[in-house]
């Protein structure tokens, strides 16, 4: 081979081997096409994962917050100047009452009741958000708090698993949406403002109580507007939040299998304890035959084996059936012990489909059982 030829085979080896399990849909390279079940869905929701929108509260509670504000900043601009009003004109008279010194306790009493009428102002809009919030989320996720969210865990504090957080696809969506709400607002505003320049500048020549009027109308629309906007991207996030969800429930089907196995058993050691079960019950029912009276056949595919005591029962009972094979070897055993085998197509089809092993023969099959025991007890001399 000549040296060219090796300088091009050298050049086109391959230097490393890739793993392609690494482009795999997960760790065990298999794809979660399967849909949550209600078990996971129930364990993440105990663990605080739940598909909802913390924009939905935000648009509703900044909407309230706004619409109180339309019906009450009378009221409360009312109250407001009542407070000023109170607090600056009480402190001459208690400068004047105490030679210009104002005790620290009076302060403090002046001070308490301007905060108490202060927080009775603002307690409907404190009440409303809060109320609007947490009927925003029982609408979306229903009624189940947990604490779990808030237990400490040592995971939160690995900084490898918060450098991943800070740069992981749900903070660039986070922070395309912030971006994207901005924007938006910015729109809003700059439409809301356009053409209402004059009013604006209308203000340097108003009285203030018509200037804090007009202004306050103006800032109350204006969150209207900002509000309503923001509502079509809460409920955008909605959407995508609930398919996220979803998306992230998502299950392989080795999953859904092993969750099965751990919540119902396993489906092998099942069936294996079904069949131990079957074949302890056939092997009392075989161990019944050597004292039944009579065998009823089809011939072919059934036999019933039934015994009559009348000190045990007022009906006779079928101590053994079966079809095909296990009706085969009823017949086998009967004829080892010496029990009559009867031929009645009818009555063994009736009795295989209608009366379980244990039970007594039906009062409508009556005649034709006591007509096939009386042939037996004839056969056998019995009176």
């Amino acid at each position: 081979m000549s040296t060219a030829c090796r300088a091009v085979d050298y050049y086109y080896q391959p230097r490393m081997k890739l793993n392609l399990q690494f482009f795999a849909e997960d760790a065990n390279g298999a794809e979660k096409t399967e849909q949550p079940t209600a078990k996971k869905l129930d364990d993440a929701r105990k663990e605080g994962q739940v598909a909802k929108s913390q924009e939905v509260a935000t648009a509703f509670s900044l909407l309230a917050f706004f619409l109180i504000l339309r019906f009450g900043y009378g009221f409360m601009g009312t109250n407001f100047q009542s407070i000023f009003g109170r607090v600056y004109n009480n402190i001459p008279y208690v400068a004047r009452t105490y030679n210009g010194y104002l005790p620290f306790d009076h302060i403090r009493s002046i001070i308490n009741n301007a905060f108490l009428t202060v927080l009775f102002i603002c307690a409907p809009f404190f009440l409303v958000g809060f109320l609007i919030a947490f009927l925003c989320d029982l609408v979306q996720v229903g009624f189940k708090p947990t604490g779990k969210p808030l237990q400490p865990k040592l995971s939160k504090l690995n900084p490898i698993s918060g450098m991943k957080k800070i740069f992981s696809t749900r903070k660039l969506f986070e922070l395309a949406k912030s971006i994207l709400k901005l924007a938006v607002m910015a729109v809003v505003i700059i439409s809301f403002f356009s053409g209402r320049e004059e009013s604006l500048f209308l203000l340097y020549d108003m009285p203030l109580q018509k200037a804090i009027g007009l202004m306050g109308n103006l800032i109350i629309d204006l969150g209207i507007r900002i509000a309503a906007a923001y509502m079509i991207i809460a409920f955008s996030d909605l959407i995508y939040q609930r398919r996220k969800f979803t998306k992230d429930m998502m299950m392989t089907k080795q999953e859904v299998k092993d969750e099965f196995k751990n919540s119902e058993g396993n489906p092998e050691i099942k069936g294996a304890q079904k069949r131990r079960m079957m074949q302890a019950s056939r092997r009392r029912m075989m161990q019944a035959i050597p004292q039944a009276d009579v065998v009823i056949t089809n011939p072919t595919h059934y036999a019933v084996a039934i015994r009559y005591d009348a000190e045990e029962a007022d009906a006779p009972i079928v101590v053994a059936k079966g079809a095909d094979y296990v009706a085969q070897r009823i017949k086998e055993i009967a004829r080892e012990n010496k029990v009559e085998i009867v031929e009645n197509k009818p009555l063994a089809r009736m009795l295989y489909a209608n009366v379980e092993v244990g039970e007594m023969v039906p009062p409508e099959l009556y005649k034709a059982v006591a007509e096939v025991l009386a042939y037996v007890y004839h056969l056998k001399g019995i009176a």
